[in-house]
């Protein structure tokens, strides 16, 4: 990455064009532009800094899953009966490869992870954490929740509030 590339201290129009995206990545940049006070061109280039500088890490579209397929998904609280750097590269080279894992995150505390699955059902869940609890590093202990209802999906930073 150049130099020119960092982003260094954001500025309250970075700060503006990356909560517009966030909102809605799909935004032309027309709309962009006139929503943070520029002219296109310099907000596209705005963008285009704030991308290769790997702020903008990638757009994705957001699935209203229900109204593709019935899923269920599951939150698991993961501990392993080992701490060397080893078990946790191979849990986490283990879980990279499983398909209905769709987040894991290494934490602090009593547990080492906690795993994000969408499965299409209970019983495609109960055979991955058993293929989870053989294949992988040894699991000390394994804790399932079902998610009832996501009362507050993610929908971006509150980047005025952090910044």
């Amino acid at each position: 990455m150049d130099q020119q590339d960092k982003p260094g201290r954001l500025d309250r129009i970075d700060v503006k064009i990356l909560n517009q995206l966030q909102v809605d990545g799909r935004i032309t940049n027309q709309t962009l532009a006139e929503a943070v006070g520029l002219s296109p061109s310099p907000c596209l280039q705005r963008v285009r800094r704030l991308e290769r500088a790997g702020v903008i890490a990638g757009y994705r579209a957001e699935l209203e899953l229900r109204r593709v397929c019935r899923h269920v998904e599951v939150v698991a609280a993961v501990t392993l009966r080992r701490h060397a750097p080893e078990d946790f590269a191979g849990f986490a080279g283990l879980v990279a490869e499983l398909p209905f894992v769709v987040e894991c995150t290494k934490v602090s505390g009593a547990i080492d992870y906690l795993v994000r699955f969408v499965c299409p059902d209970l019983d495609a869940y109960h055979r991955l954490s058993d293929q989870l609890l053989k294949l992988g590093p040894e699991v000390a202990h394994l804790s399932s929740h079902v998610v009832l209802e996501t009362v507050k999906p993610f929908r971006g930073f509150a980047l005025d509030a952090l910044l």
